[in-house]
């Protein structure tokens, strides 16, 4: 099998796990009979370690100049942890298995991602190409997962998830690893990039625009459940939002352009907005799941457009750093202040409160995306004419 085909069967698979963790792991405690609060705590808590390990493992792999080593040591723990998170029922185990998992689970998505880019710079096929397959994944699971809970019960996610984290084991195996860029790795160049107003600028865009989708992510199996949805209409929802996603990814070759990064995020973030604020005012839990097709124009043009942005300004020899602060922003910070503002606000005031809240983040988001495109738009457009 070519190196494109196997990173796009491991794109597949581990973004298969991704969506048993980060969609329905929220769904396996209220199961297990938390309240939303409780809920934020442990996925909140979750994002603090997301902090300290995905640059842990960013660092480690830039160092090293290997990516394909570090999956394997993450994916064979994962599926440890993965099998005594849903396994277990107890509060603490709960709390101690989750914490395991997101430290050697969530690194792994950052390393994939730049993987992703190396290899189709070097392959010569698309980015999208590869990423559909993490998008087709992560759809297929959404309802394949919902589906097992209703008839097999929450427990037996457990055998599920170490299943396929260990086929994802034996296919890192096989594949290549992100071709060496020959610079040397300095803290000054890591240093430059942070300290660039503009860097700065964009990653504060990423954390606005970042706080209202995570707090989707982490409550919305926890309301569709209280509007009276099942299991498996959490997993038809993930499914509806995440197979939106595949044509965008599979299309990005010929939408994407250099230097209108900023324009597609503003636009995603203007499409949040629309998203969340409908979401607040359906009580039909069966319309909030159709409601969820409207990731087509979110994320997926949200995400491409900023990992473009990205590379575009990291330094070549920090690129597995740089996607892993992105990440970091994404899953970690953000994810804190989602989950314990979002749980807070979730159990004083409810569902519907919480979707109004997060769909004026949204609006704030796509309002200071504009305010940078007219700040920094005109300068990236001559620069690419130039080149």
């Amino acid at each position: 099998m070519s190196a494109p085909n196997l990173l796009r069967s491991f794109n597949f698979l581990y973004f298969s796990m991704l969506a048993m963790f980060v969609a329905f792991l929220p769904v396996y405690l209220d199961e297990q009979g938390l309240n939303p609060a409780q809920i934020g705590f442990i996925i909140g808590t979750g994002g603090f370690v997301t902090i300290i390990t995905q640059p842990l493992w960013g660092m480690i792999s830039d160092k090293t100049k290997t990516i394909r080593k570090m999956l394997l040591i993450l994916l064979l723990f994962s599926s440890l942890f993965g099998y005594l998170l849903y396994d277990s029922s107890s509060y603490l185990p709960l709390i101690a298995f989750a914490m395991l998992l997101y430290f050697f689970l969530m690194p792994i998505d950052p390393l994939t991602e730049s993987l992703n880019f190396s290899v189709s710079e070097r392959y010569k096929v698309s980015y999208g190409s590869i990423r559909t397959f993490g998008a087709s994944g992560y759809a297929v699971f959404s309802l394949v997962t919902g589906y097992v809970m209703s008839y097999f019960g929450a427990n037996s996610l457990a055998i599920l998830f170490a299943a396929i984290g260990l086929i994802s084991f034996f296919i890192s195996w096989k594949m290549p690893d992100a071709p060496v860029t020959g610079k040397p790795v300095t803290w000054s160049s890591l240093k430059q990039f942070l300290s660039n107003k503009e860097t700065l600028l964009f990653l504060l865009l990423v954390f606005i625009c970042s706080v209202p989708t995570r707090m989707n992510d982490t409550f919305l199996g926890v309301y569709i459940r209280e509007l009276g949805g099942s299991a498996e209409l959490v997993g038809q929802a993930w499914f509806l939002a995440a197979g939106s996603e595949i044509l965008v990814f599979a299309l990005s070759f010929w939408w994407m352009r250099k230097g209108k990064e900023l324009i597609y995020i503003s636009f995603a973030a203007a499409f949040y907005f629309v998203r969340f604020f409908a979401s607040a005012w359906i009580s039909d839990p069966q319309m909030l799941a159709y409601v969820q097709i409207l990731q087509v124009l979110t994320f997926p043009i949200f995400y491409s457009a900023a990992i473009q942005y990205l590379y575009r300004i990291v330094p070549a020899e920090w690129r597995a750093t740089g996607q892993t602060v992105l990440a970091l922003l994404f899953f970690g910070i953000s994810g804190i202040l989602a989950s314990y503002l979002g749980g807070a606000i979730y159990n004083t005031f409810g569902g519907q409160t919480l979707f109004l809240f997060i769909s004026a983040i949204s609006f704030i988001g796509m309002l200071f995306g504009l305010v940078l495109l007219r700040k920094y738009g005109n300068r990236m457009s001559d620069q690419e004419e130039a080149v």
